[in-house]
């Protein structure tokens, strides 16, 4: 990570709270969570919420908002979709593209997911590309090959755009486990050095590899120190206002 970068404590709320719910867990939140100069935050509430949460937000810059999926068109007769460029007209700085949740129950494969972060780029917001295995590849020994062919995938569309990566092993998502530091560490250097084969040095140092998978405030300093970890993906522990703030209030160090 360069120095310039700062980490990231990146929400995903999936499909709990609705517009009452987020508007008041932001004010409940912004309570609890005074803003840290030397870190980001950001909350993805489903899509009928993020208007809501913005409006409670807008005392709070230091808090930024994003979607969780995206058409991979700009617009058109697709019913109950959501493009990118709608999105950044609620305010929104960030979107996810290629959550495991969304390549396994909604078929998002490779090229679907790299069609989806051009439109967020477009759109002039923030693509955090969520990428990782699932059990069976990990125990198949397949890690590396699966971490690269969904970065390459990416990389081939985005012509050096600088991104956000989030590495997710499918298998510690709501489940309770949670990678080791040795596999957290391993993980996060095939991401950085795929990045660095598939668009150069400079990319890859200049990325950000975020964590997701169970991540708890009773591990979260124990990942944050984590070589490469930049920041983390947080699912059910982001939805209590006090659990997410004491992760994102965590000491990190010097980085």
């Amino acid at each position: 990570m360069t120095a310039r970068a700062k980490p990231l404590f990146a929400a995903n709320w999936k499909m709990f709270k609705g517009p009452l719910e987020a508007e008041e867990f932001a004010g409940n939140f912004s309570s609890l969570y005074a803003a840290h100069p030397d870190r980001r935050v950001a909350f993805f509430p489903p899509a009928i919420s993020l208007e809501a949460f913005v409006r409670a937000t807008e005392q709070r810059p230091d808090l930024e908002a994003g979607i969780q999926d995206v058409h991979e068109e700009v617009d058109g007769a697709h019913t109950g979709a959501i493009s990118a460029l709608m999105a950044a007209q609620v305010g929104l700085t960030w979107a996810l593209a290629g959550h495991s949740e969304r390549r396994r129950e909604f078929g998002d494969d490779d090229a679907l997911v790299s069609a989806k972060v051009c439109r967020i780029l477009d759109a002039g917001l923030k693509p955090i590309v969520c990428i990782g295995e699932t059990l069976e590849e990990r125990e198949a020994g397949m890690l590396s090959e699966v971490l690269e062919r969904q970065i390459r995938a990416v990389l081939a569309s985005v012509d050096g755009e600088p991104l956000t990566w989030a590495y997710e092993p499918v298998w510690a998502i709501g489940t309770g486990l949670t990678a080791s530091p040795d596999d957290a560490g391993e993980a996060h250097e095939i991401v950085r050095e795929a990045i660095r084969g598939g668009g150069g040095g400079e990319l890859a140092d200049s990325a950000v590899i975020l964590y997701g998978g169970s991540v708890k405030p009773g591990n979260i300093e124990q990942l944050m120190a984590v070589p490469g970890v930049d920041g983390v993906l947080v699912g059910g522990a982001s939805l209590d206002p006090e659990t997410f703030a004491s992760i994102c209030a965590c000491p990190i160090g010097v980085r």
